[in-house]
């Protein structure tokens, strides 16, 4: 891979160096090649075919961003709100992450996995309302040294990028080059608010231009009648304000929404069904997992932009690790394989499945009641899903029949009518996570809502959210018995609240018993 002209500046922000000649400081200044000859320089700016851009339609998602945005805009009326998409996010040296944009960017502008790095939408307070801008950098002329010299952004690096006026027309919103967020920057006043967390070089800038305007206030006036301090780069209560906001508008799925994770449950399970028809092959390697998870992301980069999180292949023990993405283990005949992986569509909706496959076709007799038991609380879970209920009662359903089979089984030291009580919760030893978290364009969708609105809410239709209970004896754990230990079980779907109940988005993929042996046998062992 080829370098850029790489340097760091004061404040340890990664910068491109688009000058012909490399920075002394650059960490890969002794590498560059590239000419900086008036020659080479002339040359490569010329000789090209002329441009045409066509401008497109808007995209489908335009007018549900809109409508978010007029949501946005009536909440916080009279307020400038900066919005940002994020940077590249270093990986090592000058190689990044592939970039993600963050979600609350992402939901209110309708830019998916094509969204471009830096961009920062703004709200701009008018009389009527707001005045929505999306400020990203502009395309450079081929003329220019940033088309061959600046591997971030140039098109000779990264192909082509679209044109103000292009983004503009897909997203049904006014766009702006990267050097007007100077003047939103000048502007910044003490109710100007920022979503802190999705790009720090903005909030930086953001709180120095609070700061300076409060100490202006302060020196024109009296310290007594400044609006607000804030000390650069501490939290600041209002900006949580936002935060949570905008985390909450993602509650209720609107028509597109739903569709894309659909689409995106949809692609997730031909990636369970492509998993399952490499069996033997991952079977015999004696790092399977890895097989599982590279099958499986094969799928999501064919069908969808990536991996909505990293894949949980845990197999045999591994799968009583609740987080087990090392996948660097064995997948052995006999033994339970726990998938936990979902496909991240363009528009960045992302499912969320969870299977628990006998690698060989079969469960054991204590596999299948452990099993069983899991669906039991999935269903008694499900069962009472559908508006106006509160959303930790779907937790409530099914830890009283992970209470009831563990008492049952003879595990728990007390009745399951004891266990339940606040004060005891003895079978959570075996399932110590949460049943639900909602489900969206982030794989744990709006964390940042309150709690009122989140675990003590009340369930609303086209709200999507996960319903996932599990069982999990580890391996040195005596207080089961010997044939308990080593076992995982989680069957996890999702679904989606309706006028009168609930659907199950992902009850394609197979879930009871004899249908995943089934499932099993047909796709890789016979």
């Amino acid at each position: 891979m080829e370098n850029a002209n790489i340097s760091t500046d004061a404040a340890g922000t990664d910068t491109i160096d688009a000058s012909p000649i490399p920075s002394e400081t650059s960490p890969n200044a002794n590498r560059s090649t590239t000419p900086s000859s008036e020659g080479f320089k002339a040359y490569i700016g010329s000789g090209w075919a002329e441009r045409t851009d066509a401008l497109p339609i808007a995209r489908e998602q335009a007018a549900f961003a809109a409508a978010r945005r007029a949501t946005l805009s009536a909440r916080f009326t009279g307020q400038r709100l900066i919005v940002p998409a994020g940077s590249p996010k270093q990986r090592s040296n000058d190689t990044d992450y592939p970039f993600r944009a963050h979600s609350a960017f992402a939901h209110l502008t309708g830019w998916g996995a094509d969204s471009e790095p830096e961009a920062v939408l703004v709200f701009e307070p008018t009389a009527a309302g707001h005045d929505a801008t999306l400020y990203f950098r502009e395309r450079a002329g081929r003329d220019s040294e940033e088309f061959y010299h600046n591997p971030a952004i140039g098109e000779f690096w990264i192909g082509a990028r679209p044109s103000l006026a292009q983004v503009a027309a897909d997203l049904g919103l006014a766009t702006h080059g990267i050097a007007g967020l100077e003047g939103v920057y000048a502007a910044v006043d003490a109710s100007t608010l920022v979503l802190r967390e999705a790009d720090p070089a903005v909030t930086d800038r953001v709180d120095s231009a609070r700061l300076r305007f409060a100490a202006e206030a302060a020196l024109s006036t009296n310290a007594s009648d400044s609006p607000f301090s804030i000390e650069v780069g501490s939290e600041h209560e209002p900006d949580a304000l936002l935060a949570e906001v905008v985390s909450e508008m993602r509650l209720v799925k609107d028509s597109y929404e739903i569709a894309q994770m659909r689409l995106a449950v949809n692609a997730t399970e031909r990636g369970f069904n492509d998993v399952i028809a490499d069996f033997p092959r991952i079977s015999a390697h004696p790092r399977g997992e890895r097989i599982v998870d590279g099958v499986f992301y094969t799928r999501a980069r064919l069908d969808g932009n990536a991996l909505g999180y990293d894949t949980i292949a845990a197999s045999g023990p591994h799968a009583t690790i609740l987080h087990w993405t090392r996948n660097d283990g064995p997948v052995r005949p006999g033994e339970l394989m726990l998938l936990d992986a979902g496909v991240e569509v363009d528009s960045l909706y992302t499912a969320d499945v969870t299977r628990t496959l006998p690698i060989n076709g079969t469960f054991s007799p204590v596999q299948r009641m452990i099993y069983e038991a899991v669906l039991d609380a999935a269903d008694a879970a499900l069962a009472i899903v559908k508006p106006g209920i509160v959303f930790r009662e779907v937790h409530a359903a099914a830890m009283a029949v992970i209470a009831a089979r563990t008492a049952e089984w003879g595990l728990l030291p007390v009745s399951a009518e004891e266990a339940l009580l606040p004060d005891n919760q003895h079978h959570r030893r075996y399932m110590v996570h949460g049943t639900s978290h909602h489900l969206g364009i982030d794989v744990h969708d709006c964390a940042q809502a309150r709690r009122d609105m989140y675990m003590d809410g009340v369930i609303e239709e086209g709200m999507v959210f996960t319903i996932e209970p599990g069982l999990y004896f580890q391996s040195d754990d005596e207080t089961v018995p010997a044939e308990f230990r080593g076992i995982g079980v989680r069957i996890e779907d999702d679904i989606l609240v309706t006028a009168d109940g609930a659907e199950n988005l992902s009850v394609g993929i197979p879930r009871t018993a004899s249908a995943v042996e089934a499932w099993v046998q047909a796709g890789g062992w016979s």
